[in-house]
């Protein structure tokens, strides 16, 4: 990246993308021209914030660099000229900002990052603001990828935006982290689910714990349940505020809240350390009934940050398409995932002491 190379990266989750990244913009910038040399385009609010925040962090070693946004809420008058450095951006704020205020002129753009580039590849309303934007940069401006997941169909296109890119990618069975135990607890009905959840919080030694649920309803519903039963709890999902979101993150980032429980479509920008354990309450599937492979790898990146030990629970109904989707998963990834007994004391007590599976 430094030489200045294009790059379509892969990394699992919590290995420090953002960091290698952050490094060449601080680097690759001259300070001492005050207009926009480097943007990283994100595909929420929340995650283009949180990563302009730990860029703002690396940052203070370079103090002449200035670190700006291009985010709704954030105000420029027509014909305003950005000053910012580096700047983090949502693709649809930035291509409004480039076209209707001119406020930065994108042929002086030295780099630009795409960070979860799959998403911004797949998507269509994010794809269409990315090649409009990519198409008033200079020749020559280099362009950097990167992403814990990425699918045939992405990567194909991925190599038909960037020019002659050095590609790093994962093999199958390294997208999941080895330090993330992954288990699978079968339930017989929703009240079973919900005792199941309630075993583990009486046995486990829990820091912060993140529950995925299917829909808004479900997650609505076992918030209600868990909040009654005296836990601490965060409600995310995905038709929240940017402002509502920000708020329940915060909470939950700085321990105020020690249960999230979210939806799927919540779960990128969610970046917590203090994370040890991670539960599909709901299987992510495809509308077909197939696994959602990028899902689950994503929820269950949400433990196991920075090398730290996790644990990953899936609750499924114990019927053959259930058994199917675990098999699956382990058959996609090369990774085992084991039978959880939540009404054994002594194998949840073993799970939570040495995150090791049963025997």
């Amino acid at each position: 990246m430094f030489r200045p190379n294009n790059m379509i990266a892969q990394s699992q989750s919590g290995t420090g993308k953002t960091a290698a990244f952050v490094l060449p913009m601080l680097s690759r910038v001259d300070a001492t021209k005050n207009f926009p040399q480097a943007i990283c385009i994100s595909p929420t609010y929340q995650l283009a914030l949180q990563t302009g925040q730990v860029a703002e962090k690396m940052a203070k070693f370079c103090p002449e660099v200035k670190i700006g946004y291009a985010l709704r809420g954030e105000r420029v008058l027509k014909g305003q000229k950005l000053i910012g450095h580096i700047i983090f951006a949502t693709s649809g704020t930035l291509l409004y900002w480039i076209q209707r205020h001119r406020v930065l002129d994108p042929k002086k753009i030295k780099m630009i990052v795409l960070d979860e580039a799959d998403v911004m590849m797949a998507q269509q309303g994010h794809q269409d603001q990315v090649i409009r934007i990519y198409r008033t940069l200079p020749k020559d401006c280099q362009m950097l990828l990167f992403s814990s997941t990425y699918d045939d169909e992405v990567m194909k296109f991925a190599k038909t935006v960037v020019p002659d890119p050095i590609i790093i990618r994962l093999r199958r069975e390294e997208e999941s982290l080895d330090n993330i135990k992954q288990y699978y607890v079968v339930c017989r009905d929703k009240e079973d689910k919900f005792q199941a959840l309630s075993n583990m919080y009486g046995v486990v030694s829990i820091g912060q714990c993140i529950v995925f649920c299917h829909t808004r309803k479900s997650a609505l519903l076992l918030a209600r349940k868990m909040t009654a039963d005296g836990h601490s709890v965060a409600l995310l999902s995905g038709e929240m505020r940017v402002e509502q979101r920000l708020a329940v993150l915060n909470r939950f980032r700085e321990g105020r809240k020690r249960l999230l429980i979210a939806t799927n479509v919540s779960v990128r920008g969610i970046d917590v350390e203090q994370v040890n354990v991670v539960i599909n309450y709901d299987m992510p599937v495809q509308p077909t009934g197939q696994p959602d492979y990028q899902t689950y790898l994503r929820s269950i990146g949400r433990t196991g940050r920075f090398g730290k030990s996790g644990i990953a629970v899936n609750f499924i109904n114990g019927q053959r398409w259930s058994m199917t989707i675990i098999k699956k998963i382990e058959e996609h990834f090369g990774k085992k995932i084991w039978l959880l007994q939540t009404d054994d004391v002594d194998e949840l007590e073993k799970v939570g002491s040495n995150f090791e599976p049963p025997t």
